[in-house]
């Protein structure tokens, strides 16, 4: 274990890069209109400006994960935020559509270089009987910035702009890549002298890549074709993985241990069930209900704004109370709800859609920090970097999957064409339909979190 100067660095560092990555894809999606608008994107490449992003994370945190386990969590960490910091100072300049999209491919694979590392090196630095509260200060750190970035994409992009936004992520960046570099010590590699599988690596990259793109061009017939390669490859990953000597991802993790299977299940239904709630409601209250980019913000605020209060209180009681128990019931206050938003119309008021995004909110606080623990206490610390790069595998391919869905459902409502008043109903359609998948994904959640069982804490943990 670090010392305690050393584990104050380590939490201030590691909850700012894990605030700096959501923070930029809830501002991006409050500015979706706005890009939309200069680049004359239709409804379905409005998607893509999220998707671009969350598919090269998806792709790239598992074999990230690995490399930080070999070849040090800090180093890793580190070039993440290079290539984070700097894609994001080029997106500024963007004059197409397919510029933009390709230098958010790049933000994507510096988000995973961050996600990949900053729970490993957190749980690595600090102890079983408190890192539960620190994993809730890391989770509450993702929500505040996926609070504050609807607030201040919006104002942004009504005030300066969408390009204003990613003029933010790079003085952040370069604090915490000084932060970094200089002030912590500590270097993590805990399997440092494997060779790193390159091959399974690759696999596992192009397969991912067409599931993730063939579903989200359903009901394309290409797409049902991408979708099934992608799983035919997953399952020859799956192969290889137990055939090599020091696999990218060690299969045993899922097929020994009940705890980190089902947990992680449970993390990928939720993102699943959830990521889409803002981009949803932030073309519902600028279209439907008229409001501008910040106004539109401020109410989409109120659901991390609570997510970000009661996690680190979830992930504290995790230290003391069986993750199952807290995460399941949070699981189910998140279903109630999802099921409130399905019932979205022209005159449904926005005090209504404030309710329903507080009770998701607390929902989803109760659910991610005790959730976090239990995956993380699951596993030896040598495979610390492979956890975190799996959690945060199931969390940004829910993601994928949750905007590959209401990218499915428009095109099934609304085809290609843009949001305008004579599509508002079809457009409303497409919504609600949406949000009963949502609910109904969310509540078979609920068993996934509770099959886990009791999590075994590892001494060296």
């Amino acid at each position: 274990m670090v010392g305690a100067v050393s584990k104050r660095v380590v939490l201030f560092v590691t909850a700012f890069g894990s605030f700096l990555t959501p923070f930029m894809a809830s501002a991006v999606n409050i500015a979706v209109p706005s890009i939309g608008s200069e680049f004359s994107m239709d409804a379905v490449l409005l998607t893509w400006v999220a998707t671009s992003y969350l598919l090269a994370a998806a792709v790239f945190l598992v074999p990230v994960g690995k490399m930080a386990d070999i070849y040090g969590m800090k180093k890793i960490f580190v070039y993440g935020l290079l290539i984070f910091t700097f894609s994001s100072l080029l997106l500024l300049l963007s004059s197409s559509s397919a510029m933009f999209l390709f230098l958010r491919i790049w933000q994507g694979v510096g988000a995973a270089m961050i996600f990949g590392t900053a729970t490993a090196i957190l749980a690595t630095a600090y102890s079983i009987g408190d890192r539960g509260k620190a994993l809730g200060i890391l989770v509450a750190s993702v929500y505040l910035g996926l609070s504050l970035g609807p607030f201040l994409g919006g104002l942004l992009t009504q005030n300066f702009g969408w390009r204003s936004i990613f003029i933010v992520a790079v003085p952040i960046g370069l604090v915490l890549l000084i932060l970094t570099r200089w002030k912590l010590k500590c270097e993590w590699a805990e399997a440092k002298g494997e060779r790193f599988d390159v091959k399974g690596s690759i696999i596992y990259g192009l397969s991912l890549a067409s599931i993730i793109y063939g579903f989200s061009i359903i009901p394309d017939f290409l797409g049902f074709w991408l979708t099934i390669i992608g799983v035919l490859g997953v399952v020859g990953f799956i192969r290889w993985e137990t055939r090599v000597k020091n696999p990218v991802l060690n299969v045993d993790l899922f097929r020994n241990n009940n705890v980190f299977l089902y947990s992680n299940l449970a993390a990928l239904i939720s993102y699943s069930a959830t990521h889409a709630i803002a981009f949803l409601l932030s073309l519902y209250l600028q279209s439907i209900k008229g409001l501008n980019p910040e106004d539109a913000g401020l109410i989409l605020l109120s659901q991390p704004i609570v997510q970000a209060i009661f996690s680190p209180v979830a992930g504290k009681l995790s230290d003391r109370i069986e993750p199952q128990k807290i995460a399941s019931t949070g699981m189910a206050l998140t279903v109630v709800g999802l099921s409130l938003f399905s019932f979205l119309n022209e005159m449904t008021t926005l005090q209504f859609v404030v309710v329903g995004l507080v009770i998701v909110g607390f929902g989803f606080a109760l659910f991610s920090s005790p959730n976090t623990n239990a995956i993380m206490c699951s596993v030896q610390k040598r495979f610390y970097g492979v956890a975190s790069g799996t959690l945060g595998t199931m969390r940004l391919t829910g993601q994928m999957l949750s905007m590959g869905i209401a990218m499915v459902v428009f095109a099934m409502f609304i085809g290609r064409a843009q949001i305008v008043p004579d599509n508002y109903p079809l457009f409303l359609a497409g919504v609600r339909t949406s949000f009963v998948i949502f609910a109904v994904l969310c509540f078979v959640g609920i068993f996934a979190s509770i099959a886990r069982g009791k999590v075994r804490k590892y001494p060296d943990g």
